[in-house]
């Protein structure tokens, strides 16, 4: 049985992409309690459509957050792929901070 990474044995780029999952999810938790209340209001698919799609990359960035910190072995043997996940959630995060911006303006 594998333990926990700790913290400090955790390389900076999968700290940042821990770190911009857990923004993620609070974006993404923001935005789908306001899709949610806008399909109780409105009833249409596209709203229906867009709480979907907050529920699974809520769903996607928790689940990414519990392997950051409890698979060591999925992402410390090859310092690329920890700087390519950092860079993906930096993209997402980018793209949820856009439409977090827009929809609740």
């Amino acid at each position: 049985m594998t333990t926990p990474l700790a913290l400090t044995d955790m390389s900076s780029a999968i700290l940042l992409a821990s770190a911009l999952a857990g923004i993620n999810v609070l974006l993404l938790g923001a935005l789908t309690v306001v899709w949610a209340n806008n399909y109780r209001t409105f009833r249409t698919p596209l709203i229906l459509g867009l709480l979907a799609f907050g529920a699974v990359l809520l769903v996607e960035n928790g689940v990414a957050l519990y392997f950051f910190f409890s698979a060591q072995k999925l992402y410390t043997m090859n310092p690329n792929v920890q700087e390519i996940v950092a860079v993906l959630r930096a993209l997402q995060s980018l793209a949820l901070v856009f439409l977090t911006y827009v929809t609740m303006k």
